[in-house]
């Protein structure tokens, strides 16, 4: 069957997402049912509407029958989050597309060809270079799902080199996840987080771009270290006896099998590039020119279409790219209606009036930490709720409304929030069990899920750790503009 192009949200993962958050919806209407309702006073802070923390009182409840529990997400779209939720779908779909013709045209083979070739005598080099390449598709574009088709090469290319099947896994999929993670621009977590929490688009960086270096060494000396020991010792790798079957499996997989580029490939490639040039330029710009800022994501989705097409077209993609937009569209469409229920939960609660109520309650607990504690609070709640909505930008809709207001209480940063949200969110995509990717690359594979947990943990503890300990820098930094 005919591989489709772009990100394919899975049936079997829409479905879960689906049931788990039609159950949230639910849920959050019986509160209403049994929650007194309150307020908060509202005052506007910089531009920035913020709840005054003294200013809580009961009140009566309003009128909210049942049969609106299960219209809240069209409700969403005509109500106080409508345009934002409406500007961050259409930016989804734009990129969605974009990937797609790129996906189709085969750009991205082409690049990872060329990285092949130049850097064909220095193995260590090249492993290195490809996990960078596979983080920064994670980092500044979003790229996780997709990149599932190029783990078979990835493999096979590990087996060429005297490596094993971890190898290849860690410097493809898992390189992606790390940089996902780790993200600079991911628009499809830092871009819709930003954009609920009311942060100019793209904003904290430089802060950003810090993590993402840390991290990428930690991955660096992980997957070094373990090619060595597997190149000096075969028999060293914890999955050599399974994978002697999957050898011959890969044995017609090759470098070569994506070395073939069309005519139109390296300015294809160019035009790409520019557009890339473009987009750090409006991110540059964004925090400088209010004019920007307030329209950054439109523009950097505008401008991604504008590189996947474009780029798509010149590299000979032709009619296809009809097909590959229809692909991209219908894979990245069943979000839409995950982001609209996971916005409807806030919804829900907020018309039955008991919004404010749970988070007065919620912010005694806050209140009786500190900063740090608080942030670290948002990560691991965030990491608890991955296990059951896996669906990054969804996710942010679900929580970054409650998680805001908790901050502005308490004295984390909204930038802060970003931050744990975004860390809770990604390094656990390739650790839990529920994770669809997770399960798709091994079942590519002879790894059995024990066996990849127990390699990756030694990997994970430090990552970790070192999310603690940016979190912490973090709050200390009072990361911001706010």
């Amino acid at each position: 069957m005919e591989q489709k192009s772009g990100a394919q949200i899975s049936k079997q993962a829409f479905l879960q997402s689906l049931l788990i958050l039609l159950a949230l919806m639910i849920f959050a209407g019986l509160l209403t049912l049994i929650i007194p309702a309150g307020q908060y006073q509202r005052i506007e802070v910089e531009g920035r509407e913020t709840l005054k923390p003294d200013s809580f009182e009961f009140i009566d409840k309003p009128d909210y029958p049942i049969w609106r529990w299960f219209t809240a997400p069209l409700e969403v779209i005509t109500g106080p989050d409508g345009l934002t939720v409406i500007v961050i779908i259409i930016f989804i779909l734009m990129v969605g597309v974009a990937f797609a013709i790129m996906d189709k045209s085969g750009i991205l083979k082409a690049v990872l060809a060329r990285i092949v070739r130049r850097f064909a005598g220095q193995k260590y080099i090249l492993l290195l270079i490809i996990s960078l390449f596979f983080m920064a598709l994670g980092a500044f574009f979003g790229i996780f799902e997709e990149v599932v088709p190029l783990v078979p090469l990835m493999i096979a290319l590990s087996y060429s080199l005297g490596w094993d099947t971890l190898t290849g896994l860690g410097m493809s999929i898992l390189a992606t996840n790390m940089g996902f993670s780790a993200a600079i621009i991911n628009p499809f977590t830092i871009g819709v987080a930003q954009g609920i929490a009311e942060l100019p688009a793209f904003s904290g960086a430089g802060y950003r771009i810090v993590i993402f270096i840390f991290m990428y060494i930690l991955l660096a000396l992980f997957l070094t270290r373990h090619a060595r020991k597997v190149e000096v010792n075969p028999q060293a790798s914890p999955v050599y006896a399974e994978e002697q079957a999957t050898r011959e499996k890969y044995a017609h997989f090759s470098a070569d099998s994506i070395s073939h580029e069309k005519k139109g490939t390296t300015p294809a490639i160019t035009f790409l590039l520019a557009c890339v040039v473009m987009i750090f330029s409006v991110l540059i710009a964004g925090p400088f020119v209010p004019a920007i800022s307030d329209l950054a994501l439109p523009i950097v989705g505008l401008l991604f279409l504008i590189a996947g097409v474009g780029s798509g077209l010149i590299a000979g993609i032709g009619r296809d790219a009809w097909k590959a937009a229809g692909e991209g569209l219908g894979g990245i469409a069943p979000a839409i209606p995950l982001i609209l229920m996971a916005a409807s939960v806030k919804f829900i609660i907020a018309s039955g009036g008991i919004l404010d109520t749970i988070l007065h309650s919620a912010a005694n607990i806050f209140l009786g930490a500190n900063p740090i504690t608080a942030a670290l609070l948002i990560f691991v709640l965030t990491l608890g709720i991955e296990f059951f909505v896996s669906s990054g930008s969804a996710k942010a809709f679900l929580l970054i409304p409650i998680l805001i207001p908790l901050a502005d209480l308490v004295g984390v940063t909204r930038q802060t929030t970003v931050l744990a949200y975004v860390f809770g969110d990604g390094f656990s995509n390739l650790a839990y069990p529920t994770s669809a990717v997770l399960l798709i690359c091994l079942s590519l594979t002879a790894v059995t899920y024990p066996k990849w947990l127990r390699w990756v943990m030694s990997l994970w503890i430090w990552v970790i750790l070192a999310s603690l300990i940016f979190l912490v820098i973090a709050v200390m930094l009072n990361y911001g503009p706010f």
